[in-house]
């Protein structure tokens, strides 16, 4: 499940972090690196498993409406939504239940938050629809979930205010998790029953290099990257970049010199999109810039054995000084 994109992610933060804190111990920033990723992974595990705490609380209202039309004599309420295929299945699975064994935390510690939403749920026309429709499937018990999930859970600022509030760790993580239990909602087959497999933590032993890797360079090699945005940038003052600036270009560097199989485009495009969320307006241009500038001032002196698409017409390999509104 921890994709690369997480990767890339969690050692921008912890770089910055690594220089803001005054014990600059690599070997203890790389265990809060992998720390922080497993974080990540608890994460996914949390939010599928509140489904199953969601239908806990729809079993709750279920008791509460039956108990009333016994004492009334009128109908039985439906049991369709509380006896959802699908979320039956995710209550069972062996996996999620073995990681909420060693959680102090769960859903029902949670009983305002389950409560609203399961309200929410209830009046919403997605429920509507799933209840009246004559699907008995096990299609359809999966697939209300994952409409249940994009609409009213993947956006929900409640559930955000409270993951913030368990954990430091989960503020920039939802948005990529999410997209990793919706995948596993799809791939969900009934016949598999409890022993239906969740995303592993890691798809290889590939990716913990590569973020090992990674960090250690970025920070082993720092003066040596720094030169190179120097370099680069030496019609502008260096030292007025955007810190932020520095450390991603710093990284994506690290990237581009240490892992070969790794386009360069690859890695200037992931860095960019980052610098977009965790930078000034104007940096992402600007690291496009310089990043494309230093690969192939690189790979013109014999540093870097990639290939590189040809620039653009009038695209400036020099990062001059038409950049002066690039401060801290």
């Amino acid at each position: 499940m921890i994709n690369r994109e997480i990767i890339r992610i969690k050692i921008v933060q912890l770089t910055y972090a690594y220089y803001q804190n005054g014990n600059k111990n690599i070997d203890s920033a790389e265990k809060e690196l992998f720390f922080s990723l497993s974080k990540s992974y608890d994460l996914y595990n949390y939010l599928l498993a509140l489904i199953a705490g969601i239908t806990k609380e729809a079993r709750r209202h279920l008791d509460v409406a039956q108990a009333r039309a016994n004492r009334e004599g009128t109908e039985a309420p439906s049991q369709k939504f509380v006896y959802n295929r699908f979320a039956l299945q995710l209550e069972e699975n062996k996996m999620l239940n073995e990681f909420l064994e060693t959680q102090k935390k769960n859903w029902d510690d949670e009983p305002e938050f389950l409560k609203k939403l399961y309200n929410q749920i209830v009046e919403s026309q997605i429920y509507k629809e799933y209840m009246e429709s004559e699907d008995d499937s096990y299609a359809a018990d999966r697939e209300v979930w994952r409409k249940i999930y994009r609409t009213l859970i993947q956006e929900n600022e409640d559930l955000d205010a409270l993951l913030e509030e368990q954990s430091l760790y989960w503020n920039d993580d939802k948005e990529i998790v999410d997209t990793f239990v919706l995948k596993t909602i799809k791939r969900f087959d009934e016949k598999n029953k409890g022993k239906q497999e969740l995303l592993p933590e890691y798809d290889s032993e590939e990716d913990r290099d590569y973020a090992r890797k990674l960090f250690r360079a970025t920070i082993m090699n720092a003066d040596e990257y720094q030169r190179f945005m120097s370099d680069a940038s030496r019609n502008w003052d260096f030292s007025r970049l955007a810190y932020m600036d520095v450390i991603i270009m710093q990284i994506a560097i690290a990237e581009m010199m240490t892992f070969p199989s790794i386009p360069i485009s690859v890695s200037i495009n992931e860095y960019v999109e980052i610098a977009k969320l965790y930078s000034t307006p104007r940096s992402s241009g600007y690291i496009n810039g310089m990043l494309d500038a230093i690969a192939r001032h690189l790979i013109e002196g014999g540093r870097l054995m990639k290939r590189i698409d040809e620039p653009r017409a009038g695209k400036n390999k020099i990062i001059n000084n038409t950049n002066n509104d690039k401060t801290e």
